[in-house]
Protein backbone atom coordinates (compact mmCIF):
# COMPACT_ATOMS: atom_id res chain seq x y z
CA UNK A 1 0.00 0.00 0.00
CA UNK A 2 0.93 3.60 -0.46
CA UNK A 3 1.04 6.58 1.95
CA UNK A 4 0.56 10.37 1.09
CA UNK A 5 4.77 11.16 1.26
CA UNK A 6 5.87 7.79 -1.09
CA UNK A 7 7.31 9.10 -4.13
CA UNK A 8 6.72 12.74 -4.51
CA UNK A 9 10.81 13.84 -3.70
CA UNK A 10 11.01 16.65 -5.56
CA UNK A 11 8.92 19.81 -4.35
CA UNK A 12 9.26 21.57 -7.23
CA UNK A 13 7.40 19.13 -9.56
CA UNK A 14 5.18 17.77 -6.83
CA UNK A 15 4.45 20.87 -4.53
CA UNK A 16 1.75 19.30 -2.36
CA UNK A 17 3.73 16.60 -0.66
CA UNK A 18 7.02 16.28 1.26
CA UNK A 19 10.66 15.56 -0.55
CA UNK A 20 12.19 12.69 0.19
CA UNK A 21 16.00 12.11 -1.60
CA UNK A 22 16.50 10.42 -5.16
CA UNK A 23 17.37 7.06 -5.05
CA UNK A 24 20.79 7.90 -7.21
CA UNK A 25 23.80 5.83 -7.18
CA UNK A 26 27.07 7.13 -7.36
CA UNK A 27 28.44 7.61 -11.15
CA UNK A 28 31.37 5.79 -10.13
CA UNK A 29 30.31 3.45 -7.71
CA UNK A 30 30.82 -0.20 -9.31
CA UNK A 31 27.44 -1.71 -9.84
CA UNK A 32 26.04 -4.55 -7.73
CA UNK A 33 23.63 -7.08 -8.17
CA UNK A 34 20.62 -5.87 -6.49
CA UNK A 35 21.25 -2.33 -8.84
CA UNK A 36 19.80 -3.90 -12.15
CA UNK A 37 16.47 -3.09 -13.10
CA UNK A 38 16.84 -6.17 -15.67
CA UNK A 39 18.27 -9.05 -16.41
CA UNK A 40 17.48 -11.62 -18.74
CA UNK A 41 19.06 -14.84 -19.73
CA UNK A 42 18.09 -16.36 -22.98
CA UNK A 43 14.63 -14.77 -23.11
CA UNK A 44 12.52 -15.90 -25.94
CA UNK A 45 9.29 -15.55 -27.22
CA UNK A 46 7.69 -17.02 -30.51
CA UNK A 47 4.60 -16.87 -31.97
CA UNK A 48 3.74 -20.04 -34.08
CA UNK A 49 6.31 -20.49 -36.39
CA UNK A 50 7.90 -16.39 -36.16
CA UNK A 51 10.69 -15.76 -33.53
CA UNK A 52 9.94 -12.50 -32.03
CA UNK A 53 12.49 -12.59 -29.38
CA UNK A 54 15.80 -15.26 -29.38
CA UNK A 55 17.99 -15.50 -26.77
CA UNK A 56 18.62 -12.55 -25.18
CA UNK A 57 20.76 -12.31 -22.31
CA UNK A 58 21.25 -8.54 -21.02
CA UNK A 59 21.74 -7.43 -17.71
CA UNK A 60 20.85 -3.28 -17.40
CA UNK A 61 21.52 -1.26 -14.42
CA UNK A 62 19.14 1.78 -12.94
CA UNK A 63 19.81 5.09 -15.06
CA UNK A 64 17.53 6.15 -18.09
CA UNK A 65 17.87 3.29 -20.45
CA UNK A 66 16.91 3.77 -24.67
CA UNK A 67 15.76 0.82 -26.15
CA UNK A 68 16.53 1.28 -29.44
CA UNK A 69 15.62 -0.44 -33.06
CA UNK A 70 13.67 -0.01 -35.95
CA UNK A 71 10.30 -0.59 -36.03
CA UNK A 72 9.19 -4.56 -35.85
CA UNK A 73 13.24 -5.19 -34.13
CA UNK A 74 11.00 -7.43 -31.02
CA UNK A 75 11.47 -3.86 -28.31
CA UNK A 76 7.73 -4.01 -27.73
CA UNK A 77 8.09 -8.13 -26.95
CA UNK A 78 10.87 -7.67 -25.10
CA UNK A 79 9.00 -4.68 -22.66
CA UNK A 80 5.68 -7.07 -22.99
CA UNK A 81 7.52 -10.06 -21.50
CA UNK A 82 9.57 -8.16 -18.62
CA UNK A 83 6.06 -7.48 -17.57
CA UNK A 84 4.50 -11.12 -18.13
CA UNK A 85 2.12 -9.65 -20.04
CA UNK A 86 3.13 -11.84 -22.58
CA UNK A 87 4.85 -15.35 -21.58
CA UNK A 88 7.99 -15.96 -22.73
CA UNK A 89 8.87 -19.47 -24.60
CA UNK A 90 12.26 -19.76 -23.82
CA UNK A 91 14.61 -18.75 -20.82
CA UNK A 92 13.82 -16.32 -18.16
CA UNK A 93 14.00 -12.51 -16.39
CA UNK A 94 13.97 -10.33 -13.36
CA UNK A 95 12.78 -7.27 -13.04
CA UNK A 96 14.04 -5.46 -10.00
CA UNK A 97 15.15 -8.32 -8.51
CA UNK A 98 11.74 -10.55 -8.71
CA UNK A 99 11.79 -13.40 -11.13
CA UNK A 100 8.93 -11.86 -13.69
CA UNK A 101 7.01 -15.63 -13.41
CA UNK A 102 7.18 -16.61 -9.56
CA UNK A 103 7.19 -12.22 -8.66
CA UNK A 104 5.54 -11.05 -11.01
CA UNK A 105 2.51 -8.98 -8.61
CA UNK A 106 5.26 -7.61 -6.47
CA UNK A 107 7.73 -6.72 -9.16
CA UNK A 108 4.25 -4.97 -10.98
CA UNK A 109 3.71 -2.83 -8.08
CA UNK A 110 7.11 -1.42 -8.22
CA UNK A 111 6.76 -0.81 -12.30
CA UNK A 112 5.42 1.98 -14.73
CA UNK A 113 4.13 1.22 -18.46
CA UNK A 114 3.16 3.41 -20.85
CA UNK A 115 2.28 0.87 -23.91
CA UNK A 116 2.44 2.21 -27.28
CA UNK A 117 -1.33 1.79 -27.94
CA UNK A 118 -4.01 3.94 -26.54
CA UNK A 119 -4.72 2.23 -23.15
CA UNK A 120 -7.56 4.46 -21.76
CA UNK A 121 -11.18 3.85 -20.40
CA UNK A 122 -14.04 4.84 -22.83
CA UNK A 123 -16.23 7.30 -21.20
CA UNK A 124 -13.87 8.11 -18.28
CA UNK A 125 -11.85 11.88 -17.94
CA UNK A 126 -8.55 12.15 -18.40
CA UNK A 127 -8.07 12.60 -14.03
CA UNK A 128 -10.61 10.15 -13.69
CA UNK A 129 -8.70 7.60 -15.63
CA UNK A 130 -5.36 8.24 -13.85
CA UNK A 131 -7.32 8.37 -10.51
CA UNK A 132 -8.56 4.56 -11.06
CA UNK A 133 -4.99 3.36 -12.27
CA UNK A 134 -3.46 5.12 -9.14
CA UNK A 135 -6.26 3.19 -6.89
CA UNK A 136 -5.69 -0.24 -8.56
CA UNK A 137 -1.99 0.30 -7.46
CA UNK A 138 -3.39 0.21 -4.10
CA UNK A 139 -3.64 3.58 -3.24
CA UNK A 140 -6.80 4.95 -1.22
CA UNK A 141 -9.26 7.43 -3.31
CA UNK A 142 -8.14 10.55 -2.05
CA UNK A 143 -4.37 10.17 -2.17
CA UNK A 144 -4.81 8.84 -5.71
CA UNK A 145 -6.83 12.10 -6.71
CA UNK A 146 -4.52 14.45 -4.99
CA UNK A 147 -1.71 12.64 -6.49
CA UNK A 148 -3.60 12.59 -10.10
CA UNK A 149 -3.83 16.02 -10.42
CA UNK A 150 -0.03 16.96 -9.26
CA UNK A 151 1.28 14.52 -11.98
CA UNK A 152 -1.48 15.41 -14.97
CA UNK A 153 0.51 19.43 -13.96
CA UNK A 154 3.89 17.45 -14.30
CA UNK A 155 3.01 16.26 -17.90
CA UNK A 156 1.40 19.38 -18.93
CA UNK A 157 -2.06 18.71 -18.90
CA UNK A 158 -4.62 21.86 -17.97
CA UNK A 159 -8.11 21.42 -18.50
CA UNK A 160 -8.15 18.57 -20.65
CA UNK A 161 -7.99 16.53 -18.05
CA UNK A 162 -12.05 17.02 -16.88
CA UNK A 163 -12.60 16.22 -20.87
CA UNK A 164 -13.17 12.31 -21.83
CA UNK A 165 -9.93 10.61 -22.72
CA UNK A 166 -11.99 9.64 -25.86
CA UNK A 167 -11.95 13.17 -27.12
CA UNK A 168 -8.23 13.46 -26.36
CA UNK A 169 -5.55 14.51 -29.90
CA UNK A 170 -2.73 11.93 -29.76
CA UNK A 171 -0.15 14.10 -27.94
CA UNK A 172 -2.66 14.54 -24.80
CA UNK A 173 -2.97 10.75 -24.86
CA UNK A 174 0.33 9.77 -24.64
CA UNK A 175 0.86 12.75 -21.73
CA UNK A 176 -2.15 10.40 -20.00
CA UNK A 177 -0.73 7.40 -20.93
CA UNK A 178 2.96 8.93 -19.11
CA UNK A 179 0.53 10.27 -16.11
CA UNK A 180 -0.98 7.01 -15.32
CA UNK A 181 2.65 5.22 -15.43
CA UNK A 182 3.89 7.83 -12.93
CA UNK A 183 0.49 7.92 -10.45
CA UNK A 184 2.10 5.53 -8.60
CA UNK A 185 5.75 6.10 -7.46
CA UNK A 186 7.24 3.63 -9.58
CA UNK A 187 11.17 3.00 -9.00
CA UNK A 188 11.26 2.13 -13.16
CA UNK A 189 8.93 3.34 -16.04
CA UNK A 190 8.75 1.92 -19.43
CA UNK A 191 7.95 3.90 -21.66
CA UNK A 192 6.89 2.54 -25.84
CA UNK A 193 7.03 5.29 -27.97
CA UNK A 194 6.24 8.15 -25.72
CA UNK A 195 6.22 10.82 -28.16
CA UNK A 196 4.60 9.40 -30.98
CA UNK A 197 1.82 11.98 -32.49
CA UNK A 198 3.53 15.13 -30.56
CA UNK A 199 3.99 18.31 -31.85
CA UNK A 200 7.49 19.87 -31.74
CA UNK A 201 6.99 21.66 -28.44
CA UNK A 202 5.18 18.60 -26.81
CA UNK A 203 8.19 16.60 -28.06
CA UNK A 204 10.37 19.09 -26.39
CA UNK A 205 8.23 19.09 -22.84
CA UNK A 206 7.54 15.37 -22.56
CA UNK A 207 12.04 14.40 -23.50
CA UNK A 208 13.00 17.25 -20.68
CA UNK A 209 10.46 15.35 -18.57
CA UNK A 210 11.75 12.20 -19.36
CA UNK A 211 15.35 13.16 -18.55
CA UNK A 212 14.49 14.66 -15.18
CA UNK A 213 12.91 11.38 -13.92
CA UNK A 214 16.14 9.99 -12.94
CA UNK A 215 18.17 12.84 -12.62
CA UNK A 216 15.82 14.51 -10.56
CA UNK A 217 13.82 11.69 -8.60
CA UNK A 218 15.70 8.67 -9.16
CA UNK A 219 12.84 6.78 -11.31
CA UNK A 220 14.97 4.32 -13.92
CA UNK A 221 13.62 4.94 -17.07
CA UNK A 222 13.34 2.36 -19.92
CA UNK A 223 12.11 4.12 -23.76
CA UNK A 224 11.73 2.16 -26.63
CA UNK A 225 11.97 4.08 -29.42
CA UNK A 226 13.11 3.56 -32.98
CA UNK A 227 14.17 7.60 -33.11
CA UNK A 228 18.11 7.99 -32.56
CA UNK A 229 17.43 12.03 -31.57
CA UNK A 230 15.00 10.91 -28.72
CA UNK A 231 17.15 8.18 -27.29
CA UNK A 232 20.36 10.47 -27.42
CA UNK A 233 18.92 13.32 -26.15
CA UNK A 234 17.65 11.76 -22.69
CA UNK A 235 19.40 8.72 -22.48
CA UNK A 236 22.43 7.11 -20.88
CA UNK A 237 22.67 4.08 -21.92
CA UNK A 238 21.47 2.14 -24.85
CA UNK A 239 20.43 -1.35 -25.88
CA UNK A 240 19.93 -2.26 -29.43
CA UNK A 241 17.77 -5.07 -30.75
CA UNK A 242 17.18 -6.00 -34.33
CA UNK A 243 15.18 -9.08 -35.49
CA UNK A 244 14.72 -10.30 -32.46
CA UNK A 245 18.08 -9.99 -31.22
CA UNK A 246 20.64 -8.61 -28.31
CA UNK A 247 22.69 -6.28 -30.94
CA UNK A 248 24.43 -3.81 -28.65
CA UNK A 249 24.04 -2.73 -24.92
CA UNK A 250 26.84 -0.12 -23.01
CA UNK A 251 26.43 3.72 -22.07
CA UNK A 252 26.19 5.64 -25.13
CA UNK A 253 29.27 7.69 -24.40
CA UNK A 254 31.56 4.04 -24.50
CA UNK A 255 29.68 3.41 -28.21
CA UNK A 256 30.59 6.59 -29.77
CA UNK A 257 34.28 6.04 -28.19
CA UNK A 258 33.89 3.26 -30.52
CA UNK A 259 33.18 5.63 -33.65
CA UNK A 260 35.51 8.98 -32.47
CA UNK A 261 37.74 8.91 -35.43
CA UNK A 262 35.15 8.79 -38.23
CA UNK A 263 35.42 11.74 -40.20
CA UNK A 264 33.28 13.27 -43.02
CA UNK A 265 34.25 15.70 -45.64
CA UNK A 266 31.93 18.12 -48.17
CA UNK A 267 34.27 19.59 -50.52
CA UNK A 268 33.74 22.68 -52.24
CA UNK A 269 34.56 21.08 -55.63
CA UNK A 270 37.60 18.93 -57.03
CA UNK A 271 35.37 16.38 -55.31
CA UNK A 272 37.08 13.52 -56.84
CA UNK A 273 40.73 14.11 -57.09
CA UNK A 274 39.94 15.20 -53.30
CA UNK A 275 39.57 11.23 -52.91
CA UNK A 276 41.76 10.02 -55.00
CA UNK A 277 44.42 11.94 -52.59
CA UNK A 278 42.90 10.28 -49.33
CA UNK A 279 43.07 6.95 -51.26
CA UNK A 280 46.75 7.37 -51.91
CA UNK A 281 47.74 8.19 -48.64
CA UNK A 282 46.25 5.15 -47.43
CA UNK A 283 43.08 5.97 -46.54
CA UNK A 284 39.53 3.73 -47.07
CA UNK A 285 37.05 6.43 -48.64
CA UNK A 286 33.86 5.75 -48.74
CA UNK A 287 31.37 7.78 -51.18
CA UNK A 288 28.28 8.98 -49.60
CA UNK A 289 24.81 9.56 -51.39
CA UNK A 290 24.75 12.96 -49.91
CA UNK A 291 28.18 14.19 -52.11
CA UNK A 292 30.41 13.85 -48.79
CA UNK A 293 33.02 12.01 -48.07
CA UNK A 294 33.83 9.69 -45.42
CA UNK A 295 37.18 8.49 -44.04
CA UNK A 296 38.46 6.97 -40.78
CA UNK A 297 40.94 9.77 -39.15
CA UNK A 298 44.62 7.85 -38.40
CA UNK A 299 43.97 10.34 -35.11
CA UNK A 300 42.13 12.10 -32.99
CA UNK A 301 43.01 15.45 -34.80
CA UNK A 302 42.22 16.67 -37.71
CA UNK A 303 45.22 18.83 -38.40
CA UNK A 304 46.59 15.61 -40.70
CA UNK A 305 43.80 16.88 -42.71
CA UNK A 306 44.22 19.93 -43.10
CA UNK A 307 47.96 19.63 -43.56
CA UNK A 308 47.09 17.43 -46.90
CA UNK A 309 44.85 19.84 -48.23
CA UNK A 310 47.11 22.47 -47.74
CA UNK A 311 50.18 20.35 -49.57
CA UNK A 312 47.93 19.68 -52.60
CA UNK A 313 46.21 22.45 -52.78
CA UNK A 314 42.82 21.13 -52.51
CA UNK A 315 40.07 23.02 -52.27
CA UNK A 316 37.90 24.03 -48.77
CA UNK A 317 35.77 21.72 -47.21
CA UNK A 318 33.02 21.48 -44.58
CA UNK A 319 34.57 18.81 -42.31
CA UNK A 320 32.74 16.93 -39.49
CA UNK A 321 34.07 15.02 -37.21
CA UNK A 322 32.33 11.99 -35.76
CA UNK A 323 28.93 12.11 -37.17
CA UNK A 324 25.70 10.90 -36.04
CA UNK A 325 28.10 8.38 -33.93
CA UNK A 326 25.16 6.26 -32.46
CA UNK A 327 23.07 6.64 -36.07
CA UNK A 328 26.09 4.84 -37.92
CA UNK A 329 26.80 2.03 -35.20
CA UNK A 330 22.93 1.19 -35.15
CA UNK A 331 22.95 0.56 -38.99
CA UNK A 332 26.57 -1.11 -38.49
CA UNK A 333 24.64 -3.67 -35.89
CA UNK A 334 21.16 -4.00 -38.23
CA UNK A 335 23.24 -4.28 -41.20
CA UNK A 336 25.44 -7.46 -39.79
CA UNK A 337 22.35 -8.57 -38.17
CA UNK A 338 21.38 -9.35 -41.63
CA UNK A 339 24.66 -10.51 -43.01
CA UNK A 340 24.86 -7.37 -45.53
Amino acid sequence: MHDTTLGLRAPGLFPLQASLSPRLPSPSAPVAAGDFIIEADGLGKTYGTQRALADVTVAVPRGTIGLLGPNGAGKTTFIKCLLNLETPSAGSARVLGRDIRAGNRASRERVGYSPEQDCHIAGLAGCEYVTYCGQLSGMPFRVARQRTHEILDLVGMGQERYRLVDTYSTGMKQRVKLAQALVHDPEVIFLDEPTNGLDPSGREHILNLIGSLWRDLGISVVMSSHLLRDIERVCDRVVIIGHGRLLEHDTIANLKSRHQRIVEIAPTGERERFATVLTQSGLAVVHLSNGKLRVESPSNSIEWLLELMRAHGLPPAEITANPDALHELFVRAISAENGT
